[in-house]
């Protein structure tokens, strides 16, 4: 297996997964990487590891710079099993290494592998000196986990920055610049929204602990090491992690016989009239997981469903949970949809928009059976009515 070389002493040993498709419930069509690294000094560090069946990657990996039981460190920023997943067996093979973790991240461990481990507790802001190189952490609680640190080489620029900063992506190329910044912020967002979302505060606080730090690569624990274009991707966490959004809207529907489809148009028709960008989001065709990630960039999220048996279609709850739990901020919300007898479904909706904390400018709308012309031109004015409170 071929490792790379990031700086001089400090390689990539992580594993490549090619065929990974659903990352606990959110599509991941490119595949993934666990990347691990590992440091050369005086002490030898090993920042990482990787998913249980992809040990063997590593593990062949470390074993072309060195003898694994040469190790002095495993250092595990982050416990989660896709990174802490194969310290059981590296353990085996560096049977002399200590675990450097976080306090939380030592109470994880022991939970998940009911192990006595020779641990290394770090406290935010310590630093360990490993030779000529510094380890210097930096807890970032809820950065998704409550054990999520990251660790500072100053000599080197480097942050090594766990599950911050990452994105799902199987690649043979190792750094940003081989990849393209489009395909990576269109992923990075991705990963954002699904997965960091939730924990804006937490990250602006992380992101003001590094904001002294002189950084010329960030090595996250997924995806490609960024060397290139580390200020666009500081510009985009930024913005993320305050909730801003374009001016741009999202429209996420299903329909059963096809009226709610029409009304989901018309609206769109309206919008882009009014001059506003719009994605169409049918959730017979789409991921929730690839929805939200629309969610991120829209200032208008419209979501419209028939009612069925006195609520909505059940892909359009499974959406509502989803986004509900991940609590994007500071959007415009309005609901739609058709119905037979009972309408139930767009005030439940609103119960969720209301539930985020949205503003919901106009009244939801609901159109028994199927829409004439008359109601779908009054949903196309809808449209541009939610257009022009965009654009304010």
């Amino acid at each position: 297996m071929d490792k790379t070389e990031i700086k001089k002493g400090i390689y990539w040993v992580g594993a490549i997964d090619w065929d990974i498709r659903n990352f606990h419930g959110y599509l991941t069509p490119r595949g993934t990487t666990y990347n691990a690294f590992l440091i050369l000094d005086e002490k030898i560090v090993l920042v990482d590891t990787v998913k249980h069946y992809t040990f063997d990657q590593m593990l062949a990996r470390i074993k072309a710079v060195i003898d694994p039981a040469k190790i002095d460190y495993i250092l595990s920023n982050h416990v989660e099993m896709d990174h802490s997943g194969c310290l059981p067996r590296m353990l085996e093979h560096a049977p002399n290494a200590k675990v450097i973790t976080s306090t939380q991240g030592e109470k994880g461990l022991k939970r998940h592998f009911k192990c006595d481990w020779d641990f290394h507790v770090v406290k935010s802001g310590e630093e360990l000196k490993i030779g000529r190189r510094t380890l210097h952490f930096i807890h970032t609680p809820m950065v998704h986990w409550p054990d999520s640190m990251v660790t500072y080489v100053p000599e080197e620029k480097l942050l090594l920055s766990s599950d911050a900063f990452g994105q799902h992506i199987a690649t043979s190329e190792r750094f940003d610049d081989e990849v393209g910044w489009d395909i990576l912020k269109e992923q990075a967002g991705s990963y954002y929204a699904n997965i960091v979302l939730p924990y804006g505060d937490q990250t602006k606080k992380a992101l003001d602990a590094l904001s002294g730090l002189d950084i010329e690569m960030i090595c996250p624990d997924h995806g490609v090491v960024w060397r290139k274009f580390i200020p666009q991707i500081l510009a985009e966490y930024s913005k993320w992690a305050t909730h801003e959004t374009e001016k741009r809207a999202v429209i996420i529907y299903d329909s059963m016989w096809g009226s709610t489809e029409k009304m989901a148009f018309s609206l769109s028709e309206g919008l882009e009239e009014s001059g506003v960008r719009v994605n169409m989001r049918n959730l017979k065709v789409t991921h929730i997981s690839d929805a939200i990630a629309d969610v991120l960039y829209a200032k208008g999220v419209f979501i419209g469903s028939p009612t069925l048996n006195n609520g909505y279609l059940p892909t359009i709850g499974a959406f509502l949970t989803y986004m509900k739990g991940l609590r994007p901020r500071n959007r415009i919300g309005f609901a739609f949809g058709s119905y037979g007898w009972g309408g139930q479904s767009v005030g439940d909706i609103e119960k969720v928009i209301n539930d985020l904390k949205w503003d919901l400018p106009v009244e939801g709308v609901k159109i028994n059976y199927i829409p004439d012309a008359k109601e779908l031109d009054m949903m196309k004015e809808t449209g541009k009515r939610l257009g022009n409170l965009i654009k304010d």
